[in-house]
């Protein structure tokens, strides 16, 4: 549990400093014979504060959950 805590801990912290994610991907458009064009498209995952925060609380809590009970 405490291993859990720590991952939402850093998530959280990374999603205020970044503020979302974006994910890059080569698609491919055309193909003729020896030819190829392809394009690259970007998405954008954004990650609110509030998103960020509520994954930094849960893993404090889990954190302090798992020190009670050793």
């Amino acid at each position: 549990m405490k291993g859990f805590g720590i991952v939402l801990i850093i998530l959280g912290i990374l999603g205020f400093v970044f503020g979302g994610v974006v994910l890059k991907r080569d698609k491919k458009v055309a193909d003729i014979g020896p030819i190829e064009i392809e394009k690259e498209e970007k998405k954008a995952i954004p990650v609110t504060p509030l998103a960020s925060g509520a994954i930094l609380v849960a893993g404090i809590a889990l954190l302090t959950i798992g020190a009670r009970k050793a």
